[in-house]
């Protein structure tokens, strides 16, 4: 992913209402992202902590939407599988977001959803050579298999978005 600048990552926000993409806060590590090993930006605002932000690189420019992450917390009983990079994690590290459709179906109310990895990072897990914790599944194939499986499904979801 090429480095992107801060008005390029709010103007890139398809879904994000005007208040939503002006208090926007960019990563706490923004200034160290090593964009060349990661397929998607991905993080959680850290001034408003249900609020997340996944921007990828379509045909060069960039595809941002803007995510809620749910209340409710899954049973710590079962591990959880996050749907964009295929880690099977402790279910507390994998949540559902919610991201309202852009244009007139977002206006009506729309939104689609999917189980997400807690911290958006998604783009580190496919990298992974071996679990973190006895709960974590590191999912099988070669590391390329896997980040484009990521990139593939990350799209999709973007796409839903869009509509």
């Amino acid at each position: 992913m090429r480095p992107l600048t801060d008005d390029e990552i709010r103007a890139s926000l398809v879904n994000g209402s005007v208040d939503e993409v002006e208090t926007l806060s960019l990563p706490i590590d923004y200034l160290l992202i090593e964009w060349d090993h990661i397929d998607f930006l991905g993080w959680r605002d850290p001034k408003a902590p249900r609020r997340g932000y996944i921007v990828v690189e379509q045909d060069g420019e960039p595809v941002g939407v803007v995510l809620r992450a749910s209340e409710s917390t899954m049973s710590h009983q079962r591990p959880a599988y996050c749907n964009l990079c295929h880690t099977l994690q402790p279910a507390d590290q994998v949540s559902m977001f919610t991201a309202r459709r852009s244009g007139e179906a977002g206006e009506r109310g729309d939104s689609v959803g999917t189980y997400i990895c807690a911290d958006l990072s998604c783009t580190e897990n496919v990298r992974l050579g071996a679990p973190l914790t006895p709960h974590e599944v590191v999912p099988a194939g070669h590391p390329e298999a896997r980040i484009s499986g990521l990139v593939e499904r990350t799209n999709g979801f973007i796409g839903r978005v869009l509509g």
